[in-house]
């Protein structure tokens, strides 16, 4: 008789999860007063400053400038710091393909170092011998929430001479050493997209402590125009990155909830963790003590091959997934991307004649990350630990079952 579902066993779980969006009454009436107003969009907002004071305020920042998505967050990030044609950007593999994305198009390139085998974030140890005359920026991936080592990222970048971009796309709320991420390196980004632990559907935001840097940013997001300058005055090439007063008044809602969400998900992460590092082979992300708090847009952990039969991972994740846990197997290393092995001799930026080097990502090699990425990580959506303990237990005894029972996968 099989005990595995995927085996024909008996599903650990029948129930869904908690549910994503949260949302309710606040939203309702904040659209239908910007629906009312007959003001959505433009320049002349109302809502849209607000919500940039509140949320650049929760994350302890200055200035804040919403935009249409993270990704378009990041890319202005950049293009505000000046890095262009040949400049290289240093980041981790092991993110969402938007981190890389972004460095190419401002005709950057992106240059990968391998991350720490336990927290699963950028490895300050790998970033230095990244670093050629060319580099003029780290960006530190603040991965599911956990915040990096942002103390030795900052001394290595100022070694150095370099910028630190902060990727707070999954870090909402997320601190280091009572610090939130966004304030501590010179400019953050941040996502609203749907699954994120704040949502429009769409959006992003960018922080700074650094006026410059705000103007600029708030330049490139408007289509070239300065603050306070005229509607037909632009002194910088940028483009109409603008959020609507629909998403800043969605969010705007929203930001009273985040502390208690947050609240919730420290206390069932902390509860999940201890139990999942008693099954065999099972060990969770490593939250190093300067972590003051985590977003846990992720809940990461890793299995040991060994002791599920050195199964392949795919497998313990479809066998997981078949007890009702909605678990995923994550990220491939960005370098193994098709957009990146596949570069075509002579294409740009790549081949710009400001590139120092031959770039060639089918060289690249980030060891932890592959090992990582092939045969062992996994995670669960943020919404999951919004549940109860109940829902927590299900998801221990599910993956304690499957360890158990591997021998039924082999067998197969």
């Amino acid at each position: 008789m099989a005990h595995l579902a995927v085996c024909g066993g008996e599903k650990t779980r029948r129930e869904p999860f908690h549910g994503w969006p949260v949302f309710g009454e606040e939203e309702r009436r904040a659209v239908l007063d910007v629906l009312e107003s007959g003001q959505w969009g433009g320049v002349e907002q109302r809502v849209v400053p607000r919500f940039e004071e509140q949320f650049a305020a929760f994350q302890q920042c200055e200035y804040a400038v919403s935009v249409t998505n993270g990704t378009a967050a990041l890319e202005i990030a950049i293009r505000a710091l000046g890095i262009s044609f040949g400049d290289e950007v240093i980041l981790p593999p092991y993110t969402f393909i938007a981190s890389a994305t972004a460095v190419v198009l401002n005709n950057a390139i992106p240059v990968f170092a391998d991350i720490h085998p336990d927290t699963f974030c950028l490895d300050p140890e790998k970033i230095e011998a990244a670093i050629t005359p060319q580099t003029k920026a780290i960006m530190a991936v603040h991965i599911g929430g956990m915040p990096c080592d942002m103390d030795a990222i900052l001394q290595v970048a100022e070694r150095h001479g370099l910028f630190v971009i902060e990727d707070c796309a999954q870090a909402h709320g997320a601190e280091w050493a009572g610090q939130r991420v966004g304030s501590i390196g010179h400019v953050g980004a941040f996502s609203f997209q749907s699954s994120k632990n704040m949502t429009a559907g769409e959006g992003g935001l960018i922080v700074t402590n650094d006026r410059d840097i705000f103007e600029k940013c708030w330049s490139i997001h408007n289509v070239g125009r300065i603050p306070g300058g005229q509607w037909y005055q632009h002194r910088n090439i940028g483009s109409n990155y603008r959020m609507t007063e629909w998403q800043a008044a969605v969010l705007l809602a929203q930001l009273p909830r985040v502390p208690a969400q947050m609240k919730r998900r420290e206390e069932n992460a902390a509860y999940l963790a201890e139990k999942l590092n008693q099954v065999p082979g099972v060990s969770c992300q490593v939250r190093p003590k300067p972590v003051t708090s985590h977003a846990w847009h992720l809940f990461i952990f890793k299995v040991d091959p060994k002791a599920f039969g050195d199964l392949p991972k795919s497998r313990i994740v479809e066998a997981i997934s078949a007890e009702g846990i909605p678990v995923s197997g994550g990220y491939v290393p960005l370098y193994r991307e098709k957009l990146f092995t596949g570069i075509q001799p002579g294409s740009c930026p790549f081949a710009c004649r400001h590139v120092k080097r031959e770039v060639d990502y089918t060289t690249v090699s980030c060891p932890v990350c592959e090992e990582l990425c092939d045969n062992r990580l996994m995670w669960l959506h943020q919404s999951v630990l919004l549940g109860t303990k109940s829902d927590m237990d299900s998801i221990v005894e599910a993956v304690a079952k499957v360890q158990k029972y591997h021998g039924e996968l082999v067998d197969r």
